[in-house]
């Protein structure tokens, strides 16, 4: 897939949807209750370290509240903050700081999430295995949350359904592994076709065969090393299923070329941040 560039028009819209989320129907009753004009200071703190992201939507939260709020960003977005670093200031009437807080701290904190679990997986492995995003995300948030994936060192798969083949263990049990392939092959366009396989028989079965890449999933280190060591003449190989901190390295040492994990997207921890006066 293409790389993912959040446009000001795509960052504002989605933002847009946030704040009604939060504001309709009657607006930030709590907020409302503060009647000052003088301008206060706010300053973004992480209460964890983390590799932060979001830091264009919590900007555009406020300035689409109040264009003018001041938000000065102090980290740059992908860096990596520690523990009580400040991140940002915030200036403006306290009122309406406070009516974008929630939402401005949302898209951090799970974009940032998501960046930080990425980065934790990326320096356990050695520097030649990819660590990839799936597409286990939450519906209509997925080109957000594959750009957190970017941030954090990951690189994206597919983005989705169209992009490439990905023939996986339903569709064979649908029909035949070496005609899927085939039928793949003499339709692909252009496009790349992955294979999918959890056992070495099926790979037997379509090696040589002209694809782009073999998918091992659930399969256990000595298994995988011997496909990977089958494959890798011909094919990009990838691992996949249940990857956590604890088994990533030694997927890894089997010198698969990319391990994709959907707890990245689906499960990261969001971090903690806050805002103070």
């Amino acid at each position: 897939m293409a790389n993912i560039i959040l446009s000001n028009n795509y960052i504002k819209n989605l933002v847009k949807r946030a704040l009604n989320e939060d504001l309709y129907p009657s607006g930030d009753v709590t907020s409302d209750l503060i009647q000052s004009s003088k301008t206060t200071k706010f300053k973004l703190f992480s209460n964890q370290k983390a590799i932060v992201a979001g830091l264009e939507f919590a900007k555009q939260t406020f300035k689409l509240i109040d264009s003018k709020i001041k938000f000065k960003i102090k980290k740059k977005e992908g860096s990596l903050v520690k523990k009580n670093q400040l991140i940002a200031t915030i200036e403006g009437k306290a009122e309406n700081i406070l009516i974008g807080e929630r939402v401005a701290l949302n898209f951090m904190s799970h974009l940032s999430g998501i960046a930080t679990k990425t980065n934790d997986f990326v320096k356990i492995v050695n520097k030649d295995c990819k660590i990839c995003c799936t597409r286990k995300t939450i519906p209509t948030l997925r080109v957000i949350q594959k750009y957190a994936v970017k941030l954090g060192g990951g690189t994206n798969h597919r983005f989705n359904l169209s992009d490439e083949f990905l023939i996986k263990d339903n569709h064979i049990a649908s029909s035949n592994i070496k005609s899927l392939v085939s039928n793949a092959i003499k339709n692909k366009k252009g496009k790349k076709i992955t294979v999918e396989v959890d056992n070495l028989k099926q790979l037997k079965k379509i090696i040589g065969l002209k694809f782009n890449t073999v998918l091992f999933d659930n399969m256990n280190n000595k298994n995988l090393k011997a496909g990977v060591k089958m494959a890798k003449k011909y094919y990009e190989t990838e691992a996949s299923g249940n990857v956590n901190f604890k088994s990533v390295k030694k997927i890894a040492a089997t010198g698969v070329d990319r391990i994709s994990i959907g707890s990245i997207t689906h499960s990261a921890p969001a971090i903690d941040f806050k805002l103070e006066i």
